[in-house]
């Protein structure tokens, strides 16, 4: 029997762990990137749950991110006036986490950990600079897949088309044949995140994180000698939904138009933000998007399906990573234990998948009164409510409860597949 082909779109965290995965089950993978080289730049991202139980299941994976590790021993929360009134640190036990992670890692390094995983298996096939020009599924939805690509790569025929390329996936357009904002629930919320070759904390290893009213988040924390990560968050009233136009507007015009549009957003709030707001400009690693949830009534259609953010962006919870991975992860296996039987396979996913997502996907209530605060009034009742948690450390005993939904390595029950290599 002939080895299936996958087709994977998007070679960021969960293409290459599916193409992992996929391979081990016994698949011919071929993985299409839009851009011409890996992608590298991002934000941080935590790995939990789920997600640490597959990163322990492949081989190399958890030393290699222990290795990229966030070099932060925590946060210190800090007031207009630089003083710190709070810190808070990992538990320093990875199966049970706190707020922080200790598999916190920059997205673009796990990128990096991930392609080095997959780039020399022999039934794996890397092809960037390509995307999807047409698909045309046959025999009404359960037969192959005809792919025309749109620069230059051959008119191929595929078993299963697999789209992991983000919360605003073209693929996901084309394959359900939708918008490509359907099924994109915004959340009023967005974020950018770059490097400065400054030192704005003084060679801590906290990260200082500051809020400032207008639902501002303003956090600087240790990376390379000499160099800081800002993390920038604008948090809008749930019900506000003009309030992201803007930003949106400037996404449309390119990263100079959305450098402008952050720095104005942020200019005097305070704190150390002018500082690090006058290095925007010549950071060759921005990035910023908009944080949404994708929520769709199935997971695939016919032999075309959906892993991570394209699937199941997860918005602000920090969850995303670990639902790509475990996403990933599922999908293979379940195609290798249906074998030859890809609708069961695609059914069972699809199922496997529906509690971890109700669960991963919700929106913590307490998130956006801690992060940023919309009044001057709030953003005091914050400090000092925060501030006394810390200070008490009573947030040792309320992050088994608020954390809970995202802290314990083994509340998933993943299954244990059996893969041909």
């Amino acid at each position: 029997m002939s080895k299936p082909k996958i087709l994977i779109v998007g070679a960021s965290i969960a293409g290459p762990t599916a193409a992992y995965w996929f391979a081990k089950a016994g698949a011919k993978v071929t993985i299409i990137e839009r851009f011409p080289h890996l992608r590298t730049n991002g934000q941080n991202v935590d790995i939990r749950t789920a997600g640490v139980t597959v990163m322990r299941k492949m081989p190399g994976m958890e030393a290699a991110v222990r290795a990229k590790a966030v070099p932060m021993e925590g946060i210190s929360f800090v007031n207009s006036k630089g003083r710190t009134f709070g810190v808070m640190r990992p538990t320093g036990n990875p199966d049970q986490q706190a707020l922080i992670s200790e598999y916190e890692i920059h997205r673009g390094d796990l990128a990096q950990i991930l392609f080095d995983l997959t780039k020399d298996n022999k039934s794996i096939t890397y092809v960037f600079g390509e995307q999807i020009a047409s698909m045309q599924q046959h025999k009404q939805d359960d037969g192959p897949i005809t792919i025309e690509f749109a620069n230059g790569y051959p008119t191929s025929e595929f078993d299963l088309v697999v789209a992991c390329d983000g919360a605003n996936s073209r693929t996901r357009a084309m394959g359900l044949g939708c918008g490509v904002r359907d099924y994109v629930e915004p959340v009023n919320w967005w974020v950018a995140y770059y490097s400065i070759h400054q030192d704005l904390i003084n060679g801590s290893k906290l990260g200082q994180s500051y809020s400032a009213p207008g639902g501002r988040f303003f956090g600087i924390g240790p990376d390379s000698p000499g160099t800081n990560r800002v993390a920038a968050m604008a948090i809008y009233p749930p019900g506000d939904h003009s309030s992201i136009l803007p930003f949106r507007e400037a996404m449309e015009q390119g990263d100079d138009a959305l450098k402008q549009f952050v720095a104005r957003h942020y200019q005097g709030a305070g704190w150390k933000c002018d500082e690090a707001i006058e290095c925007l400009s010549d950071a060759q690693d921005f990035y910023a998007s908009e944080a949404v949830q994708v929520k769709l009534p199935s997971l695939y259609k016919g032999r075309f399906v959906l892993v991570g953010d394209a699937g199941y962006a997860s918005g602000p919870t920090g969850s995303g990573t670990s639902l790509a991975i475990a996403g990933a992860y599922i999908l293979a296996g379940e195609a290798g234990k249906h074998k030859g039987d890809l609708a069961a396979a695609l059914r069972s996913y699809n199922q496997q998948m529906r509690p971890i997502l109700d669960d991963l996907q919700k929106i913590p209530p307490f998130i956006r009164p801690i992060l940023a605060p919309q009044t001057a009034w709030g953003l005091w009742l914050r400090n000092t409510i925060l501030g006394f948690v810390l200070w008490t450390r009573i947030i040792n005993f309320v992050q088994k409860f608020i954390a809970g939904s995202f802290a314990n390595s083994d509340q998933y029950k993943l299954p244990d597949y059996e893969w041909e290599s």
